[in-house]
């Protein structure tokens, strides 16, 4: 068995995290962390925040597909996006998408195989992004 080349310290728990769980914590930072707002990472994050709050339509909805693709391809080469499905829309800016992909784990080392299929909910609500897997 390989070693896993990600271990980071659960955000909620202070437990270890590592694999799956740990993309999962770092899709969630990087969607709700804008550029600019880390003193010494300015050029950490990605404008999915300036989305956040929108009244989302056809138009914008779009334009965040867009952003939340980019943020993946930037910042996680541990998961590439296949397809981004919305589920639901609603005009009080609430939302529910789905996002498919291929889990990487050893991407961060250059090895691009794939280990399979996986999925992640994103739930846009009153409180903020909410991801599950």
């Amino acid at each position: 068995m390989a070693l896993d080349p990600s271990i980071d310290i659960d955000a909620v728990t202070g437990a270890n995290v590592e694999g799956w769980p740990h993309v999962l914590q770092s899709l969630q930072e990087i969607f709700t962390t804008s550029f600019g707002e880390r003193s010494m990472r300015e050029w950490f994050g990605s404008i999915v925040p300036h989305f956040l709050g929108e009244n989302m339509n056809s138009s914008t909805i779009l334009a965040f597909f867009s952003a939340v693709a980019s943020a993946i391809d930037q910042w996680e080469p541990r998961f590439k996006v296949v397809q981004i499905i919305p589920v639901s829309v609603g005009r009080n800016g609430k939302f529910r998408a789905e996002i498919q992909g291929y889990y990487r784990p050893r991407a961060l080392l250059g090895d691009l195989s794939i280990e399979g299929a996986r999925r992640v909910t994103v739930n846009g609500t009153d409180e903020g992004l909410r991801l599950a897997a």
